[in-house]
């Protein structure tokens, strides 16, 4: 099963706290919600997370503050700034402090997520070091970008490859058009919209053989690997 990773979160705008706790929570990520950096420093001590989102103009505590005083005790974990500001002397100084990444406001969930999952792939090998996926009769395997069946092999291009990859590792979860498209095409334009489009397709014809396996269509949202 994959791992469940834990995020730090710490955000005043209670709204946008708590949109962004139940979004990463939906897609799979263990996230605690703190108000201010003296709690956000309080719970970062008391328990081991994988990445930390912090947002900049806070009370008690501002975010650059935070983010010295964890870089004191832990100089490894991935630290997210997220920010109302777009001057590049706060960007800088966010960098100069060890950051990792850095968001202004206003940003796009999937956004915050593409920028959290390429982190996680740094620092793990996260999410995405599964080397052999089973679907159904068929064995993937994606370093040769091979679906197996027996003696049957049937060879996958490579942006067939990472595409379906993309799906296993989002197995019975919603996989967001936009991520897909800037995780393999890098942009999300209409033309890379309308090939990844046939890219689905093509799979589909590569699975129909097993009708345990369906890739479905989520209306408005992007795809679905069902098991």
């Amino acid at each position: 099963m994959e791992k469940e990773y834990k995020i730090l979160l710490t955000e005043d705008d209670e709204n946008l706290g708590m949109l962004l706790r139940e979004y990463l929570e939906a897609k799979g990520y263990e996230t605690d919600l703190l108000p201010d950096g003296e709690q956000g420093y309080e719970a970062f001590m008391n328990k081991k997370y994988d990445v930390c989102i912090f947002d900049v103009m806070m009370p008690k505590k501002d975010g650059f503050t935070l983010a010295k005083e964890i870089r004191m005790v832990n100089t490894d974990v991935p630290i997210i700034f997220l920010t109302a500001k777009s001057m590049k002397e706060d960007i800088f100084q966010g960098f100069k402090i060890g950051a990792d990444d850095y968001l202004t406001k206003p940003f796009s969930m999937e956004e915050l997520l593409f920028r959290i999952e390429a982190i996680l792939r740094r620092t793990k090998g996260g999410l995405a070091n599964q080397e052999v996926f089973q679907l159904g009769k068929y064995k993937f395997d994606t370093q040769k970008q091979q679906l197996i069946d027996g003696d049957r092999i049937v060879k996958l291009t490579t942006k067939e490859s990472e595409l379906l990859k993309l799906l296993c590792n989002n197995a019975n979860k919603v996989l967001e058009r936009n991520f897909a498209l800037k995780t393999i095409w890098v942009d999300d334009n209409y033309f890379n919209a309308r090939s990844m489009d046939v890219y689905i397709t093509k799979l589909r014809k590569h699975l129909k053989d097993e009708p345990a396996v369906e890739i479905i269509n989520v209306h408005g949202k992007g795809y679905k690997l069902v098991l």
